[in-house]
């Protein structure tokens, strides 16, 4: 399996790609991703640079967006100063899972934080869904904090607050990694 950068042709796939995972997630009683995401906003990470398909052949198996920018109002001045990279919207096709897709994308993005010069790597979950809590606790994040007040950029309620990190560090993944090298983070 191949990591390359999403080009703005694939928005369409992507985009397909985040329905069936909220359709699961549905499935599984939760609420997270139900609100369609914008097209838009997707195009312009793309285009950012910042979001990174795994590819099986031609399927795309997984998907993950790591970035130098948080989301406003979840981290501290403190932790912003400290050289971070942040995982977005890391979803693995429901035809690909249970080969630990997931954890092995995450070392990817550690790895590729090393090489960056960032300390952490860090994401926000959805506050509510305890097992995907569970799930990046088992890959070595810890909890930082839960964010529950506030409201989001689109004025509903925070819904994904729930902070973790982990320190950044080169690992073995078994990816090709068809990706450019990464930008030195500046904080």
């Amino acid at each position: 399996m191949k990591i390359t950068p999403a080009q703005p042709e694939d928005v369409s796939k992507l985009l397909a790609f985040r329905e069936e995972a909220a359709a699961w997630l549905s499935r599984l009683g939760t609420d997270q991703w139900q609100r369609p995401y914008p097209a838009e906003n997707l195009l312009a990470t793309v285009e950012a640079g910042t979001v990174f398909m795994l590819m099986d052949g031609d399927a795309t198996a997984a998907t993950i967006t790591l970035t130098p920018q948080a989301e406003p109002g979840l981290w501290t001045e403190q932790e912003l100063s400290e050289p971070s990279l942040f995982v977005n919207k890391l979803t693995v096709a429901r035809t690909h899972a249970g080969q630990n897709l997931g954890r092995r994308l995450l070392d990817w993005a550690g790895g590729r934080g090393y090489r960056a010069g960032a300390k952490w790597i860090r994401l926000d979950a959805w506050t509510t869904n305890t097992a995907l809590q569970m799930y990046y606790l088992r890959l070595g994040f810890e909890h930082v904090r839960t964010v529950i007040e506030g409201e989001a950029v689109n004025g509903g309620p925070r819904v994904s607050g729930w902070l973790c990190q982990r320190p950044t560090r080169p690992a073995e993944h078994g990816f090709v990694d068809g990706t450019p090298e990464p930008s030195t983070v500046v904080h």
